[in-house]
């Protein structure tokens, strides 16, 4: 959406003006067709408040399957249980979605502050299913669960400022080192 509101549909200088002075300032004017709404956001005609029922309720969503997903865990059923944690988890992972819009959540996640701790997640959810599946082991499955733990608190301590340098500081004055 342009930096000058909805006032250059209303009074057509004011688009000729906001045109003008993006040509003059050296910016390109974004093209704002329906492909970049969509770009932008999940729904482009969701409210912002319909936007943050969408993000609270597939957030709710996602916890409510991987706790039904640890449930099945206690049950035994080890394939199960990696494949509903990890459903629930990417449910809740994408549902900021809702709020900054599929292609740019996926931007944000190839961040360079984040694309590490993106990478040990994802891949540490595909070695889960693996495991699962694969091998049947519950340690080395309950391991695989750590490591995401880890990467995912480590993926949204990026968002915070400084809150990997608090997080680094207080390990390390807890450590000695």
């Amino acid at each position: 959406q342009s930096t000058w509101g909805d006032y250059s549909r209303i009074i057509p200088s004011m688009d000729s003006a906001r045109k003008a002075l993006s040509r003059v300032s050296g910016k390109e004017e974004k093209d704002q067709s329906l492909w970049n709404d969509m770009q932008d956001s999940v729904c482009p005609s969701l409210t912002k408040k319909q936007r943050i029922y969408g993000f609270v309720i597939c957030f709710v969503v996602g916890i409510a399957i991987s706790i039904v997903g640890y449930i099945t865990l206690l049950t035994g059923n080890l394939v199960s249980f990696a494949v509903l944690y990890t459903f629930g988890n990417l449910t809740s992972l994408f549902s900021s979605a809702f709020l900054v819009g599929p292609f740019k959540q996926v931007k944000n996640m190839c961040h360079e502050k984040r694309r590490i701790a993106t990478a040990v997640y994802f891949i540490a959810i595909i070695l889960t299913l693996v495991v699962a599946f694969a091998t049947k082991k519950p340690g080395l499955c309950i391991f695989m669960i750590i490591i995401q733990w880890f990467a995912l608190a480590w993926y949204i301590l990026s968002y915070i400022p400084y809150g990997r340098r608090m997080v680094t500081n207080c390990c390390k004055s807890t450590l000695g080192v």
